[in-house]
């Protein structure tokens, strides 16, 4: 099974929300790294990141790790990663993407495909498309796995380099963008699109140009994005599917203490409830 088909199965169960892996040491429940002798203790973070893929791994779409907050903590970090994302892919059937935002020269891409892929097991990675098609081959060539292209960002000051209208036919680079990922690197069905949910008005634009094709959103929860103007926006109209909503801090880190699972776990039933709620209303008024 190809990662769409397996985000597919998901989205036929009623499971849209994408759980990001994030850890960040002084944010961790104090009775995890009490008796650590160094910060970003492997240990520490496996445990951590596994109690949250026990507690949500029946009701998620998705795993996100950010190699960022793993990479702070050098090789422990690394270390971390690998055995999150092994355990992930031994007990669940939950597709993991990793975030990491690469985009190189090709030489360089097939290394960061490799360790991606071939290494650390996972389904789906972040890319950016600024160096072009034929750069980005070594990841598009994973006919299986899904390429995750950044093309409206969620952060504040993303308009200063994606909005901007090109000369060429007036479009902005975010809608040249997805008009580009689902068109000629779309080949192998394998892309997706990034498109931040503090944009609902360039979200619905970007789905208007790339069809049916799945569309990650970040931005929900500590970012500020609109649940209700996001799927209103993101979603197929004809299915009610096609996004994958993404929140990492307001899931992950709901509680310091004992419970922070299970908090977890509530704060993803919260998201995945509201989701439903939604798509329920716009289903009625078709």
């Amino acid at each position: 099974m190809n990662f769409i088909e397996a985000i597919g199965y998901k989205w036929a169960e009623n499971k849209f929300v994408c759980v990001g892996l994030d850890p960040v040491w002084g944010k961790l429940p104090k009775h995890l790294t009490a008796d650590s002798e160094k910060e970003g203790d492997p240990e520490v973070i496996f445990q951590f990141c596994k109690g949250i893929v026990d507690a949500t791994k029946d009701i998620v779409n998705s795993y996100k790790p950010n190699t960022a907050f793993y990479e702070a903590y050098g090789v422990d970090g690394m270390v971390a990663l690998e055995r999150v994302c092994e355990y992930i892919r031994a007990t669940t059937d939950v597709p993991i993407i990793l975030d990491f935002k690469r985009g190189d020269i090709g030489n360089t891409n097939l290394g960061s495909a490799r360790f991606a892929f071939d290494v650390l097991g996972v389904d789906a990675v972040t890319v950016q498309p600024y160096l072009g098609k034929v750069a980005m081959q070594a990841f598009l060539d994973y006919k299986d796995k899904g390429i995750i292209v950044l093309c409206k960002t969620s952060n504040e000051g993303s308009d200063e380099v994606q909005s901007q209208s090109l000369a060429v036919d007036g479009a902005k680079l975010y809608e040249y963008v997805a008009k580009q990922i689902s068109g000629t690197w779309n080949t192998n069905a394998n892309c997706l699109l990034v498109v931040g949910a503090t944009y609902p008005q360039e979200l619905a634009h970007v789905r208007a140009i790339v069809g049916a094709m799945p569309i990650l959103v970040p931005g929900i929860g500590a970012q500020g994005g609109d649940l209700e103007a996001t799927l209103r926006a993101g979603l197929v109209a004809a299915s009610l599917d096609g996004i994958i909503i993404n929140s990492s801090r307001g899931i992950i880190y709901a509680s310091d203490g004992k419970n922070f699972a299970e908090a977890a776990r509530a704060e993803t039933l919260k998201l995945s409830d509201e989701i439903h709620v939604i798509r329920k209303a716009m289903s009625i008024a078709v």
